[in-house]
């Protein structure tokens, strides 16, 4: 138990006291029971012990569970495939001992075994029980299976069916249903009563009913109001981690709280056995003027019944399409005026009582679209992003009517019973009768305890700078009576006042319509709709289809992560179109998923979200896409599915043995979220530590990428800070050339499918200082962004170039003019200078070209000597810029390594450059604009060389010098103390001297102390830095995860290699297709590095200039290190970058072949359909299960492949042969080879629909 304590001079909530296990991990509780941090000892009839721990089933264990079935078990289960039934179970547990050995094992589902009662149907079967049980799919689980140890079954059954009652607070009943003529045996007899019998809708058998209680395991706590001599009972509890509460009110501050109890304060426990283990107090003086300032709670009508005069709407004003976003979910004011009177005062949670005719569900949903809008993408702060170069306009409505809410000032209870916190709330509510609202503020790093997870989280304001967060439960919460069903045409009323003020209301009307209508939609796929029914009134609503692209998700997305596709028939996966449900419920929200899918007959459910632009400076998920599903509040309940990374098919060259239409059609991309039955009682992490990542570079964005996608976690306060906000914008058209050489760690197609905004709220601006103190970035100047870990991943930009000011007419050289390569300019930027850093801004130099008649008149210069400067070169000629205005002026060069590094693609460069017309001047450093007068805008532009200076014409200037820190940026660091040496400093594990900021990319270098000065993440891939980083974080949110060791104290100083390829391309001038992808190294020139010993090889084939060129360096240990193309045609980049790594003779021999002049043209020989298996995403995982079949003993007595090698190496084997042939030998002659080709097979046959150009046994 810990305490965290909160003081406030509003009266609102005072403190909030709750357990949490372990203190140490960030604020994030471990995953509970899942984890198994909760030991037991059970001891056998011989007087044994074992301390075992209950967890998830997981894959592995299928194996050992086998081992447990006994005959008996068939009998009394039948013949189970225990694969099938694992897929299909809500819920699967495993209890192991400490030496992780599997002790016994059940599986539990929604539906009876046996066929005793359709899946989706068995409700009235089990009505007319004995003993008047009112059992409900809420409420109801069946054991399916139960294994053990024999002699610890007793024990290991009774711990399983308490961690079970444990970890579903709704579950009071679990059945269990055997054949009328089998007996319990001695095991679970000790848990299960019998109530009946039911027959079978096979055949003609009788089956019997067996049912175990809650309160026979762990049940319900009994509330009451606080005594004084409660204070014994409950002072350890506080005291156990936390003395604050003592230290600040005294010893007895408890006795004193309870003392005071008045009409307004009220202070309850629960009791276990006459002892108290829980302890809440309740106010009803909330400071409500406050929560108003700082929340939006116009869905709650401000936590206040409706009064005439309301102030709900702000005046009448024309407003712009941002802002009009931004105030999107305070429009929701509109119909929530009832919603305080959501149900009567006399409401405690009976099923029999009903919800007033005041309750509108639609209010209620509207409140729940602004949750929407924080969940499904959009920021807390506005539809999609912020805009800070604007004033914010929050407009605050104003409540005159009475307060309807109360709150809850101190909160305690025992770690033991703490899933059964909610038992609090009907007690609560009934203190105060006249109230509909209980609200909780709780720190934001407080990790999500279990009374909160059934509350609702408001959402702040987005210049709130309190630093709590406020959840709030609604008495009708309280009921249990939630009924799902499919829908009929007597529900359309109910739906249309539920969603009436939803965006897509009407899109979900039509679809129920057309469901009352044909059962099918548009398209034919069949269609269901479902409503959540409490005390005969509609409170949701979700719409189902079949899916019928499963082939394509599969192909696509990695759901194999989630599930074992081949056990769940087509006809089991569903998408889901529509989900709305009244925030009173949301604590229900698992349960409708769960419903969906045993109503529906479904395993699984897919939800995609498509990505479309919206005119103007940010681009947003469109609410109102012709690919749109409405917005559902259960995104988070569902976990996002990573993309699968796709073959580039030669598909005329593979004809019929292409893979079907269905796998390699190009549809729309989009992200995907996904649910099935194992996941819908399976918890998930929340972390509320406020994560600000400062910069969208490769680096920003594949950290945010890696926390998104740990399906476990659920981060709810991920931000990013951008000038232009999210990338992936499309702003350019495919078929307009990039102004900017690529690294291709992303692209908009990358960007669709990730969906970030749905997962990152976006403030566009930019950073301009850092309070450490205050924890807050400070952008725009005068906005502040809270932050509890600070992530800064700006990385570097081109910069306004200064000019030397050297005047020409006195003919200057280089060596006569100052250095101003490290000088900031000044002054006037002109305003047809463009520094390009990212599509933004190459839109704006496109948008110039075009309105300024470029292309027709005027000279352009374009200056610096990175790779940029010639994909622009080659995009104005393509736009249709005439060569012989273009004047491209390299500036000296700051080191012997050129952009390109490649003597044959430069020479046909400039022979490319110099049939366009395109005029070349080297070494040249920029002297003067407009030879020294007013800059804006530049007429001229002169420079000095080392013989002798020009001076150009110009219309346009490019400046691609090179790429540094930029000054705001530069300056908010150094302001805030940070330790900058050239560049921001940082350690191995990316810490700066704070240890609440990190930073990685371009704008880092490692501290002085590890003497590596040439290393920087600068050396690296963009994609793996940021991989890495959120690595680094997620060891203090994920409990999942081991502890990290700390390294040797000789090895401490060592900084972190990365093994990713570090790649370029664009489209350089004519017309060529580029691409070049290395190992992670110091550059050094190509021709340095062939002249070195252990070069290794080059394969070489096509030309240059001709546009045929590919080149691939082989190092010493026969891998693929390097990789250049230059081509006149468009290549597959991702085939391409597959390559890197590889053995050449995992290219089919490639060395041999190409030695023996069978290679004549590398483009061709990689389209060859038997390369396909080794561009596939998983290709990976094959070579690493042959690395463990080589690495293991297959046979006893005889060492692995891997330690003859050793041995080999370090002669021990006194060999006749040479090694390989021996070696080669012992492989043909063992095991090895049968088990090698069966993995190869079972890899060809399970991607088939990937790979069908390949044979295998069976099919010829």
């Amino acid at each position: 138990m810990t305490s965290r304590t909160r003081r406030d001079g509003g009266g609102t909530v005072s403190v909030v006291t709750r357990p949490r296990i372990h203190p140490s991990q960030g604020g994030v509780r471990p995953l509970e029971w899942l984890r198994g941090d909760e030991m037991s000892v059970l001891t056998s009839p011989r007087g044994k012990v074992e301390v075992v721990h209950c967890r998830r089933t997981e894959s592995q264990d299928i194996y050992c569970i086998q081992k447990l079935i006994r005959k008996f078990t068939q009998k009394l289960f039948g013949r189970l495939n225990i694969i099938y039934l694992l897929e299909k179970a809500n819920l699967a547990i495993t209890l192991c001992n400490d030496k992780e050995e599997i002790m016994a094992h059940a599986t539990f589902l929604d539906y009876p075994n046996w066929n005793v009662a359709a899946p989706e149907a068995w409700g009235s079967v089990f009505r007319d029980l004995e003993g008047d049980i009112t059992c409900t799919p809420l409420n109801t689980l069946f054991l399916h299976l139960f294994v053990a140890v024999d002699e610890y079954s007793v024990g290991c059954c009774k711990e399983i069916i308490r961690t079970v009652f444990k970890a579903v607070p709704e579950l009071h009943f679990i059945f269990l249903i055997v054949p009328s003529y089998m007996s319990l045996g001695s095991t679970l007899v000790t848990v299960f009563d019998e109530v009946g019998s039911v027959p079978c809708l096979m055949y003609n058998e009788d089956f019997t009913v067996y049912v175990c209680h809650r309160h026979s395991h762990y049940p319900q706590l009994h509330i009451r109001r606080a005594r004084v001599e409660d204070h014994d009972d409950l002072m350890p509890i506080f005291m156990h981690h936390d003395t604050i509460l003592k230290d600040t009110y005294g010893e007895y501050f408890l006795a004193e709280l309870i003392e005071a109890q008045d009409e307004e304060n009220h202070a309850v426990v629960c009791e276990v056995e006459g002892a108290a283990v829980g302890f809440m107090s309740v106010c009803s003086r909330v400071n409500l003027p406050l929560l108003h300032e700082c929340f939006d709670l116009g869905p709650f009508h401000g936590f206040c019944t409706p009064h005439p005069d309301d102030i709900l709407e702000p005046p009448r004003e024309p407003r712009s399409a941002d802002a009009k976003l931004r105030t999107d979910s305070q429009g929701s004011q509109r119909t929530a005026k009832e919603l305080s009177g959501l149900v009567s005062s006399e409401v405690t949670g009976s099923a029999q009582e009903k919800v007033m005719e005041e309750a509108e569900p639609p209010s209620a949903v509207h409140s729940e679209n602004a949750s929407e809008m924080q969940e499904h993408g959009v920021s807390r702060w506005s539809s999609a992003s912020i805009l800070l170069s604007e004033e914010p306009d929050y407009f605050r409505p104003v409540y005159r009517g009475a307060p309807t809410v109360f709150c809850i000032q101190l909160f305690c209870i025992d770690e033991k019973y703490e899933a059964r916190s909610l038992d609090f709330m009907n007690f609560v509510f009934r203190l105060f009768p006249d109230k509909n609202f209980c609200i909780i503020s709780v720190p934001q790093l407080t990790p999500e305890f279990v009374l909160i997870q059934n509350f609702v989280k408001v959402i702040p304001f987005g210049d709130c700078t309190l630093q709590h967060d406020l959840y709030v439960f609604h008495r009708a919460g309280l009921f249990k009576s939630i009924n799902i069903r499919l829908a009929n045409c007597t529900d359309t009323p109910g739906v249309e006042k539920l969603v009436s003020s939803l965006t897509l209301s009407k899109s979900i009307l039509e679809d129920l319509a057309q469901y009352n209508e044909a059962r099918r939609d548009l398209g034919g796929a069949p269609l269901q709709a479902f409503v959540a029914e409490v005390a005969e009134q509609v409170v949701g609503i979700a719409v189902i289809r079949d899916e019928m692209d499963i082939e394509y998700i599969r192909s696509h997305y990695n759901i194999e992560d989630f599930i074992y596709f081949s056990h769940h028939q087509r006809d089991e996966h569903g998408r889901l179109h529509h989900f709305a449900l009244n925030p009173a419920f949301r604590h229900y929200t698992k349960f409708f998923l769960k419903e969906l899918l045993r109503l529906g007959s479904k395993t699984c459910l897919y939800y995609p979200v498509y990505p479309q632009p919206r005119e103007g400076k940010i681009a947003v998920f469109q609410l109102q896409s012709p690919y749109a599903h409405s917005l559902t509040s259960a995104l988070h309940y569902l976990v996002p599915v990573r993309p699968r990374r796709q073959i580039v098919y030669p598909l005329e060259k593979l004809g019929i043995n292409a893979p079907s239409k269905a796998v390699s059609k190009d549809v729309s991309g989009y992200a995907l979220n996904h649910t099935n039955r194992k996941l819908t009682l399976e918890p998930k992490i929340t972390v509320n530590a406020r994560i600000v990542v400062v910069g969208a570079s490769s680096v920003g964005i594949s950290f945010l990428e890696t926390l998104v996608f740990c399906s476990h976690l659920k981060f709810n306060n991920l931000t990013l800070i951008s000038t232009h906000g999210l990338p992936g914008k499309k702003l350019l058209d495919k078929e307009k050339r990039k102004f900017l050489a690529s690294d291709h760690c992303f692209n908009d197609k990358d960007y669709a499918l990730m969906s970030l905004c749905s997962w990152v709220n976006v403030v566009v601006g930019r950073m301009t200082g850092i309070d450490r103190a205050a924890k807050h970035v400070v952008v725009s100047k005068d906005k502040a962004v809270p932050y509890d870990h600070l992530i800064l991943c700006t990385g570097q930009q081109y910069q306004v170039p200064c000019p030397t000011g050297a005047d020409i007419s006195q003919h200057p050289t280089n060596r006569e003019v100052a250095d101003s390569s490290k000088m900031r300019y000044m002054g006037q930027v002109p305003c047809n200078l463009f520094t390009l850093n990212d599509e933004e801004d190459c839109i704006k130099a496109l948008t110039w070209i075009l309105s300024n008649s470029v292309t027709t008149e005027g000279n352009v210069i374009v200056y610096g000597n990175t790779i940029d400067t010639y994909t622009t070169v080659e995009t104005l000629l393509h736009l249709g810029v005439r060569g012989s205005c273009i004047y491209l002026v390299h500036s000296p060069p700051k080191s012997t390594v050129t952009c390109i590094n490649n003597y044959s693609v430069e020479s046909a460069v400039e022979e490319a450059l110099g049939a366009a017309g395109v005029t070349t001047f080297r070494d040249a450093i920029l002297a003067q604009w407009n030879q020294g007068l007013n800059p804006d805008p530049i007429h001229c532009a002169s420079f000095t060389t080392p013989t002798k200076p020009f001076q150009l014409q110009c219309t346009m200037f490019f400046s691609f010098c090179e790429k540094n820190v930029d000054y705001e940026t530069f300056k908010a660091l150094n302001d805030a103390c940070l330790v900058y040496d050239g560049r921001l400093v940082i350690d191995t594990n990316f810490h700066t001297n704070d240890v609440a900021i990190r930073a990685a990319g371009p704008l880092t270098k490692f501290s002085n102390r590890y003497y590596s000065n040439d290393w920087t993440h600068r050396n690296f891939s963009s994609k793996e830095v940021g991989f890495q980083l959120a690595a680094a974080m997620l060891t203090l949110f994920d409990p999942t995860l081991e502890p990290v060791m700390q390294p040797p104290a000789d090895l401490d100083r060592l900084i972190p290699m990365y093994k990713g390829a570090k790649i370029q391309g664009g489209i350089l001038p004519g017309s060529y297709h580029y691409l070049h992808i290395t190992k992670p190294a110091i550059p050094i020139p190509l021709e340095v590095q062939m002249a070195q010993p252990d070069f290794g090889s080059e394969i070489v084939t096509g030309s240059a200039k001709a546009g045929t060129y590919f080149r691939i360096h082989i190092n010493k240990y026969k891998m693929v290190e390097d990789i250049t193309c230059l081509s006149k045609v468009p290549f597959p980049v991702s085939n391409y970058i597959r390559l890197f790594g590889q053995h050449e003779q995992a290219l089919n021999d490639l060395c041999a072949r190409y030695d023996s002049d069978r290679i004549t043209d590398l483009y061709s020989y990689f389209t060859e359909p038997w390369c396909m298996a080794l561009l596939h995403d998983r290709f990976i995982d094959l070579r690493k299960e042959l690395r463990q079949v080589l690495a293991s003993e297959q046979e006893e007595g005889l060492p692995s492949i891997e330690q003859l090698v050793r041995q080999i190496e370090d002669e021990e084997v006194d060999l006749k042969e040479e090694p390989r042939n021996y070696l080669r030998r012992v492989f043909e002659d063992t095991i090895y080879r049968p088990l090698v080709e069966k993995s190869i097979l079972d890899y060809l046959h399970y991607n088939r629909y990937h790979l069908p150009m390949y044979a295998w046994p069976g099919i010829i």
